[in-house]
């Protein structure tokens, strides 16, 4: 079976660690959409490591991690990353493994994600600026160039005839690529040989087979489900489906063949961009979660926008996924609030109550009826089991499973890979 990981909220809810604790359990881990604005911070052993296109399952050596279909690739960031781990003595031509069809970033896509961010002014999305956005957009144009493309003699063709229509768009916006393209083209042309020594597969023989062989598979998602591209608060979304469906078409696997579906959630909300975020805290208590939470992007280093959880959202999300556990995440960083609240319905204009997230979220202003709660005050550092966390925590978390009707099988109580609790919940 492929058991599925992914966040369900706006991204960066911890996925990266909770990959690599679950990482043990399985034979093959893989990534199915995506690309390097996704950024999974993993700590153990008292290093810190952010992966951004490799699979978190990395640092297993026997675990095959797989870069899927769904995937886009950024040659430069890749030879990165790759060199990054360098020090980790990791044989990683033995166990990573690239989709001939995930679709490549070209130096002329991360500038023309800046154009296009430039030319909307105050409408900004909030890019990463990764070029993520115009790389699916030529990929659905049927124009966009794939790692397999890379093996190909007409290559450099094929690049020079993309470049020379993403020119065009840039002088028509009047955006200055003269000055930085050059360099740019050196580092790609450089990087797309350093990948030819990697294992450039058929990614989706690859899973199968192994599904096959009776392995397990862990399919990794990237950003949260409130940013996919149908079903996220449009327009200020990624680009791809990062919801469960996603890893089907991302990694050319059959629904049936989906187990598990892990949930990860934050004790309380972030995000980053532009967009509606209805329990969004501007006050100094959003300023002390976002300090005590180390909330900046881990691919961008912008400071996250922090709020209460939101149930319907969290709902939301629950049920598109087909989620059957939940993962709460950095519970320790409520551990300094006196009185926490979670949102349980929105009050809309007309002064009516839901639980269900508008259509017209991003024109509709809601406004969050909150529940109280006693805080725990109190560090979770060594604690391991659920019985020994403080009451106050244990009715947190008896409230959310009865809310939601889905165990929380794992609670983080820290950054670690050792920092957290697995509890054989039941609802």
């Amino acid at each position: 079976m492929v058991d599925v990981l992914l966040g369900l909220q706006w991204g960066d809810e911890g996925k990266g660690k909770i990959v690599d604790v679950l990482a043990p359990q399985y034979e093959v881990v893989a990534r199915f959409q995506g690309g390097p604005n996704a950024g999974h911070t993993l700590e153990f052993d008292g290093f810190k490591h952010v992966l951004h296109q490799i699979p978190s399952g990395i640092f297993r050596p026997d675990i095959k991690n797989i870069i899927g279909n769904g995937v886009v690739l950024d040659p430069i960031v890749f030879r990165k990353e790759i060199e990054g781990l360098a020090k980790y003595n990791l044989d990683l031509t033995r166990n990573l493994f690239i989709s001939k069809k995930a679709s490549i970033i070209l130096p002329t896509h991360r500038l023309l994600d800046a154009a296009y961010e430039q030319a909307k002014g105050d409408s900004k999305i909030g890019s990463t600026l990764r070029g993520i956005g115009p790389t699916y957009q030529d990929k659905v144009a049927r124009q966009g160039l794939r790692v397999g493309d890379m093996l190909s003699p007409g290559f450099r063709t094929k690049y020079d005839k993309l470049v020379a229509i993403h020119k065009t768009t840039l002088d028509h916006h009047q955006f200055d690529y003269q000055s930085v393209l050059p360099q740019a083209e050196t580092e790609f042309f450089e990087a797309v040989e350093f990948i030819k020594q990697f294992q450039l597969v058929e990614s989706e023989y690859e899973v199968n087979q192994a599904l096959k062989n009776d392995q397990k598979v862990l399919a990794e998602g990237a950003q949260g489900s409130l940013l996919d591209i149908d079903f996220g608060s449009y327009p200020f979304v990624t680009s791809s489906n990062t919801m469960t469906a996603g890893a089907c078409t991302g990694l050319g696997v059959a629904p049936r063949q989906i187990g598990e579906v892990y949930g990860i959630f934050k004790a309380y909300c972030t995000r980053v961009g532009s967009g509606p975020f209805p329990t969004e805290l501007l006050d100094e208590t959003g300023e002390r979660m976002r300090a005590e939470g180390r909330e900046f992007g881990a691919t961008t280093g912008r400071p996250r926008r922090c709020g209460w959880l939101d149930l319907p959202s969290l709902k939301y999300t629950i049920m598109i996924n087909g989620v059957s556990q939940l993962i709460m995440m950095k519970v320790d960083v409520l551990n300094i609030f006196e009185t926490i609240k979670i949102c349980t319905h929105y009050q809309l204009p007309d002064g009516s109550i839901t639980e269900q997230l508008p259509y017209d979220l991003c024109d509709t202003t809601v406004t969050p009826i909150y529940k109280e709660f006693k805080g725990w005050q109190t560090s979770l550092t060594n604690f391991h089991t659920f019985e020994e966390v403080p009451a106050e925590l244990a009715a947190y978390i008896d409230f959310l499973e009865a809310e939601l009707g889905i165990p929380i099988s794992f609670i983080s109580t820290g950054p670690d890979r050792e920092a957290i609790i697995h509890r054989e919940a039941i609802v």
